[in-house]
């Protein structure tokens, strides 16, 4: 499981009893999954069609700093589905599990349409199809000046020393 947003409870996430709005987190983890499968799926076009049994295992409270994992459990011809974990990223206690979120890609009509992926890809899976598209398309050019390879996002300070 990938946790990749963070968010700080605040005044305004609160419910009367002073714990995080279940409405409030439903609405970051729609917003979180959303994006993920916009990334995954190479469109910007998905709609949520499922959520199966939502799990509220325990509360945050203000000023809390809660993590939002996702990670993709499989993909269908025009949909992707999603597991979730939210937790306190101090205490690591886990807050709430999703077992399914199925989102769909759809076209303007929002027709399901396929997205043609199968696996998970990461950003270095991206950088090596562009170069490969990019490699295809400039041996038909030999003679322009080649392009800069694509940058590799840093992975620790180390990595920033090194480059």
């Amino acid at each position: 499981m990938n946790f990749h947003t963070r968010k700080w409870v605040k005044p305004e996430d609160l419910n009367p009893n002073g714990t995080l709005f279940g409405g409030r987190l439903l609405a970051w983890i729609d917003e979180e999954a959303a994006i993920y499968a916009i990334v995954q799926l190479g469109t910007s076009r998905v709609v949520t069609k499922f959520m199966s049994e939502i799990n509220f295992v325990s509360s945050a409270r203000q000023g809390d700093i809660i993590e939002l994992g996702i990670t993709a459990s499989a993909f269908g011809r025009t949909s992707i589905s999603l597991c979730v974990e939210i937790r306190n990223k101090i205490t690591r206690e886990r807050i709430l599990t999703i077992d399914r979120i199925v989102l769909v890609s759809v076209d303007a009509d929002f027709k399901p349409v396929p997205h043609g992926r199968t696996r998970i890809t990461y950003i270095e899976d991206r950088f090596r199809e562009q170069a490969g598209s990019n490699d295809s398309h400039n041996d038909s050019h030999k003679d322009e000046t080649p392009q800069k390879a694509p940058r590799r996002r840093a992975d620790s300070a180390s990595d920033l020393k090194n480059a």
